[in-house]
């Protein structure tokens, strides 16, 4: 499965090709912030959707990254997507979820009882007013 990144995303993800060999960044500090949200983005996504290793390689190489830059972004998947998607899963809302089903049943049990009951109320309601009317 291939990531689409929209054209926003893949421009901001464009400020890490201008990385230099020692790390340091001659640009703004939105374009910074721009490219990390940008790279936040890729590596959640991705790891959200364990998207494999082919297909991030895939994903990656229509941004238009050296051979190097790909090669340190697929490391940076690997190496962190297993804690990425535990912390997703942290961050996920907890859903309510059945400890047992014992309750369930005894609802289940107790709505067909009372459907019946009424259903016989009913029943025995039309029939009286048949009677009289006859």
């Amino acid at each position: 499965m291939l990531l689409v990144l929209s054209e926003e995303q893949k421009a901001h993800l464009g400020c890490l090709s201008r990385v230099g060999g020692a790390g340091k960044l001659n640009a703004g500090v939105d374009t910074v912030q721009h490219g990390v949200e940008g790279l936040m983005y890729l590596l959640t996504e991705s790891s959200k959707l364990m998207v494999s290793e082919v297909d991030f390689q895939d994903s990656i190489h229509v941004l238009g990254f050296s051979d190097e830059l790909n090669k340190l972004l697929l490391q940076l998947y690997l190496d962190n997507r297993k804690e990425i998607r535990s912390i997703l899963g942290e961050l996920a809302p907890k859903l309510p979820g059945y400890h047992s089903l014992e309750w369930r049943l005894d609802v289940q049990v107790t709505s067909g009882f009372f459907f019946i009951g009424a259903l016989y109320f009913v029943l025995y309601f039309l029939i009286a007013q048949a009677t009289i009317k006859i």
